[in-house]
């Protein structure tokens, strides 16, 4: 009987494994349903709460007929202590953050049990989860490293760690240079993520092993566009040999899905009452400010926030968090006095759809990657106000190196709760009056997002260097030695 021996005709099967933080999950997800479109068996492994806040996005593309689902494994809360159902970083307090770390630390053998038991052709993993390149070596298949951030804070802290330059200054306020990088980078310590601002030896054991992973990685995924970041591609390969496929952005292609939300009742009003309302908007009259599920304010701070939108003059939609006490931070009358051109959000807003509307000229960002590329794509100018993280190295590559956002404040910038000022309103005005005003520079920086707005859309349509990032990538795993073309499947 004969039999195809064309290996690029069988199905690809690749599984995904997203870590336990929205910012991380819905990036994945929906390169997982990428892959899908272009036939790749699709499959997410995920644990039971975080399950439910991804299934809107495979329900839609299941029900579109594409290859992709998701696999169950438990989440160890008790181990941890932590309550049942509390699996993400965006759904405990900030306390009990590292006890999400250490939960993913018990994920090993659940890890090992389902990829042994399956066999698919490739992992796609978090950089957290450093130990599946030693369990893909065991089955002979690729390990892809994702990050849920983009290259340019990757070359950061790879340059940071190679020449520890923030170490040699006196204090965390001096200034030094990052070295090698293809653009001149400044930064303080504040500004640093805390594994970066000592030399703790136990931190540096940790990062060492996730280095030594991705270097056994076939290489790593990213959500971002080469015209954005291919200067830094270049230098990833150069400095850490490392191959990057830019795919993104993700979100570009994702459509009007739900991401990062339930389907439920509170998530269906909130559209509704957001797109409604910017319906009602002139045309790029509307600043959007939104910070991320996972980002808290004192009191004192959000009532700066809220004069300080106030003060601009521009119709506002604002996103809070639920439960941030309005008893004890929204101003006198707030609300009352802004009812004509301001909406306050509590929760969830369906932040890819609001950035794409007509209504919206300006987006005020905690800049997160996800955020930061969302802005980006959508051809919008951006306010920063980083927070932690790498999110101050972010701000650098659209203030500095693109040239399409504005510092929301000149002042004290920490990562560290303990040393963040207060950001005035005042200062917050004048930050959005520079995106939103008028002016020779604000219209050089629109114009600028505009151009780079273009080029996100086209990277990844038919033919873009992300369309193309995607089929090299899905292509070298076909012909990795011993893939499905080297190995029996099973």
């Amino acid at each position: 009987m004969a039999t195809n021996s064309n290996p690029n005709s069988r199905p690809l099967r690749v599984f995904f494994i997203p870590y336990f933080a929205t910012g991380h999950m819905i990036p994945m997800v929906d390169i997982a349903r990428l892959f899908a479109t272009r036939g790749v068996d699709s499959t997410i492994l995920v644990t039971p709460a975080n399950a439910t806040l991804i299934s809107p996005t495979i329900d839609a593309a299941s029900a579109a007929g594409l290859p992709i689902r998701t696999l169950l494994y438990p989440f160890p809360s008790s181990a941890v202590n932590l309550p049942p159902g509390a699996e993400n970083l965006a759904s405990v307090p900030l306390s009990d953050a590292p006890k999400i770390d250490a939960a993913s630390l018990l994920t090993v053998n659940d890890h090992d049990r389902l990829l042994r038991l399956h066999r698919p052709d490739a992992v796609i993993s978090d950089t957290h989860f450093f130990w599946t390149t030693s369990i893909a070596k065991d089955l002979h298949i690729p390990r892809i490293s994702f990050h849920a951030i983009g290259l340019f804070p990757v070359c950061v802290m790879s340059s940071l760690f190679r020449h520890l330059p923030h170490l040699t200054v006196s204090d965390d306020l001096h200034p030094f240079l990052i070295p090698d990088l293809p653009h001149p980078i400044h930064m303080i310590r504040s500004e640093l993520p805390d594994f970066l601002r000592s030399n703790n030896t136990a931190i540096g054991e940790a990062m060492s092993a996730l280095s030594d992973a991705e270097s056994g990685s076939l290489g790593v995924v990213v959500n971002s566009f080469a015209e954005l970041e291919s200067a830094y591609a270049d230098y990833y390969y150069k400095h850490d040999k490392m191959t990057t496929w830019f795919v993104g952005p993700v979100a570009e292609v994702t459509g009007k899905v739900s991401r990062g939300a339930a389907e439920n009742s509170k998530a269906i009003s909130n559209r509704e009452c957001c797109m409604e309302w910017l319906e009602k908007q002139r045309e790029r009259s509307v600043v959007y400010a939104c910070f991320g599920s996972w980002c808290y304010f004192s009191s004192e701070q959000m009532k700066e926030m809220a004069l300080g939108l106030e003060m601009a003059g521009h119709p506002f939609l604002w996103v809070v968090r639920e439960g941030d006490g309005e008893e004890e931070w929204m101003p006198d009358g707030f609300e009352e006095r802004v009812k004509e051109k301001g909406l306050v959000v509590r929760g969830w807003a369906p932040q890819v759809e609001v950035l794409r509307h007509r209504a919206v000229g300006g987006f005020v960002t905690h800049c997160g990657w996800n955020s930061v590329l969302e802005g980006v794509s959508s051809g919008l100018p951006m306010v920063t106000w980083p927070l932690s993280t790498e999110q101050f190295m972010n701000e650098k590559l659209v203030v500095e190196v693109v040239g399409t956002a504005v510092r929301a404040w000149e002042g004290r910038r920490s990562t560290e709760e303990g040393e963040k000022e207060v950001v005035k309103s005042g200062d917050l005005a004048v930050a959005v009056e520079k995106v939103m005003g008028a002016g020779k520079e604000a219209e050089k920086r629109r114009e600028k997002a505009r151009e780079v707005g273009e080029m996100a859309k086209k990277a990844v349509d038919v033919g873009g260097s992300s369309y193309e990032g995607l089929s090299r990538l899905i292509q070298d795993i076909r012909d990795f030695d011993g893939g499905i073309n080297g190995r029996d499947r099973v």
